[in-house]
């Protein structure tokens, strides 16, 4: 009777362990474990079309993350999407003239943030924007140019 009530501890234990570890996988698989919104400072940067980019996407800079995508809204002046990037303050030292990209991480991967360095001796601080932007490729836009592409080539 004693070894089926330890046996049943050491399966209810291994099941809660189980759970906890399911949770903090779940959170870490969601980029919910991120740090809080107010660490770092914030950059903008406008795009024409972000894709399928999310709130809480990395933000790197050859391949070592800076920080996470902040905010995503729209401008109805300029019919731009606004991104909010919240940089790690430990990264304060991002030129000016650098290039914001918006890439999949592989084939039908979650989108990210890239950014390219520019040259200038003058750096980005707190609210300032990003001059220079890529927009997303979209993956049935393009598949549609190629299709469109050999129908015509083919018609000739």
């Amino acid at each position: 009777m004693g070894t089926t009530r330890t046996m049943e501890i050491l399966v209810g234990a291994f099941m809660v362990a189980g759970f906890v570890a399911l949770f903090f996988l779940a959170m870490r698989v969601s980029n919910l474990s991120a740090a809080g919104a107010g660490d770092g400072y914030a950059l903008l940067a406008r795009f024409d079309n972000i894709g399928s980019l999310r709130v809480r996407a990395p933000v790197s800079m050859a391949g070592v993350r800076l920080g996470r995508v902040e905010a995503i809204d729209f401008d109805e002046e300029t019919y731009q999407a606004v991104v909010t990037l919240r940089i790690k303050q430990a990264y304060d030292q991002i030129p000016s003239d650098t290039f914001a990209n918006i890439y999949t991480a592989g084939l039908l991967g979650e989108q990210y943030v890239a950014l390219d360095p520019g040259g200038s001796p003058d750096y980005l601080g707190d609210g300032d924007q990003i001059a220079h932007t890529q927009s997303a490729l979209v993956l049935e836009r393009m598949i549609g140019q190629f299709l469109f592409n050999q129908a015509q080539e083919s018609s000739q």
